[in-house]
């Protein structure tokens, strides 16, 4: 089993002394992870900083085992925000989101291009705004419909905790997930 695909990393974790272990969120693929050999090293290291798009060549044996990746880097996002908190803090709020409430290798290219519009978007003035209309996107994509379509440029605090709410009630609570530390996090820069 094999195919390549562009994506965005939502995550990595240390697997062994020069190896991680990343999931990423695919245009075709949907979410997927695995084994990136090597991915540790200096060399390696800085293009697995979460939010980066990447090309990804999956391997497997077998569909439903676990594969490896071998990743190029398409695009590096993180960077060019390491000093602006608040941006960085967007970036790790929409990976965590992604990667509790996406399912498993299940494509959907709108939740796909609006998190890479979203992403775009952290360029301007109004990122906040466009990341709030992302999560409401996402919740909609995700079979929850709200009939909401209101500027938040004066109220930003109300939106975010208006997000939340939808988010806790219609995935977190039901599923018994965690909240995303950074989702709060960013809430909290506009209180």
């Amino acid at each position: 089993m094999h195919w390549q695909d562009e994506g965005y990393l939502l995550s990595k974790n240390n697997f062994d002394e020069n190896s991680i272990i990343i999931e990423a969120f695919t245009l075709n693929h949907g979410k997927y992870n695995g084994i990136v050999y090597g991915g540790s090293s200096r060399k390696q290291k800085k293009n697995f900083q979460v939010g980066n798009k990447i090309l990804l060549n999956w391997k497997s044996k077998n569909e439903n085992k676990t594969g490896y990746f071998k990743v190029e880097l398409l695009q590096p996002i993180a960077p060019l925000f390491f000093d602006d908190k608040k941006k960085t803090v967007c970036i790790l709020s929409a990976t965590s989101i992604l990667k509790i409430l996406l399912p498993e290798r299940e494509t959907n290219k709108k939740i796909y291009n609006s998190f890479e519009n979203m992403l775009n978007g952290l360029k301007f003035d109004n990122w906040i705004n466009l990341y709030i209309n992302w999560e409401l996107s996402l919740i909609k994509e995700l079979g929850f419909e709200t009939d909401l379509k209101t500027n938040y440029s004066h109220n930003i605090k109300k939106a975010l905790a208006f997000n939340k709410n939808l988010l806790m009630e219609n995935f977190i609570l039901p599923n018994r997930l965690r909240f995303p530390l950074f989702r709060n996090i960013l809430e909290n820069y506009f209180l």
